[in-house]
């Protein structure tokens, strides 16, 4: 299943670093982020994730929440948070769940199997979907570009 500019964003629950549940459709009227990667501590993740650390004051300005989602535990994402003085939520997407829901589900990459494709999605404080990017090359970055634009248009 994929999700498309212009549909309603499959509403999920999942736990962050910390064990504390995080709800999609609990940050109604506020734009979200969902940055989806394929595994904690690896280098183009890493990148990735700094990127949009570095860029909050844009992110805040557009009063976005931003959550980063992979298939690690918390645990993990609690130690990758640290170490990266990352400022936004990891989510444990544990089960695989949400990453099947948004069409990210990598079936194999490089051996590892059942991990998230590298995507992001905007989602409006409505819950609709502005803009989606998926990548089949984890090797690559998002267009950060288009995120913004994305949100300069709400």
């Amino acid at each position: 299943m994929s999700v498309d500019v212009g549909s309603k964003a499959p509403d999920f629950t999942l736990v962050d670093q910390d064990r504390t549940p995080v709800t999609l459709s609990a940050q109604a009227g506020h734009p979200v982020v969902l940055v989806f990667f394929p595994a904690a501590f690896s280098s183009v993740c890493t990148t990735e994730l700094c990127t949009f650390r570095d860029s909050m004051t844009r992110l805040n300005a557009a009063d976005a929440r931003v959550f980063g989602i992979s298939v690690d535990t918390f645990f993990t994402l609690n130690a990758f948070r640290t170490a990266q003085g990352l400022t936004f939520p990891l989510l444990s997407d544990f089960n695989k769940e949400v990453i099947q829901a948004y069409g990210c589900y990598n079936p194999d990459m490089i051996g590892l199997r059942g991990i998230s494709k590298r995507a992001v999605f905007v989602v409006d404080g409505q819950g609709i979907v502005r803009h989606a990017e998926v990548l089949e090359d984890a090797r690559n970055e998002p267009s950060y570009d288009a995120v913004f634009a994305a949100l300069a248009a709400l």
